[in-house]
């Protein structure tokens, strides 16, 4: 029995080898590029919502601060009502 392979053969699996040693560095440079998208995406995603979140925060503040000096002008106000009814 012969060792020889048909050279048809040969040529089918050297070009076969050799396509996919050049689609290695495309794909590497897709998959490299969707996980830096996907990264990015995420980053901007949290980056809105902590955003959001501080808007929320500085309203309640800003309503507290107003809720304060509302409430310590009706007390400056009761007190000096309170002195003038007592003749002071």
């Amino acid at each position: 029995m012969p060792d020889t392979v048909n050279g048809a053969i040969t040529d089918s699996v050297t070009q076969v080898n050799t396509k996919v040693l050049g689609d290695v560095p495309a794909t590497a440079m897709g998959n490299l590029m969707m996980s830096t998208s996907q990264a990015l995406g995420i980053a901007a995603q949290n980056l809105t919502t902590g955003q959001q979140q501080a808007n929320v925060m500085w309203q309640a503040a800003t309503v507290q601060g107003i809720n304060a000096l509302m409430n310590t002008g009706e007390a400056v106000t009761g007190k000096v009502s309170g002195n003038i009814i007592a003749g002071r």
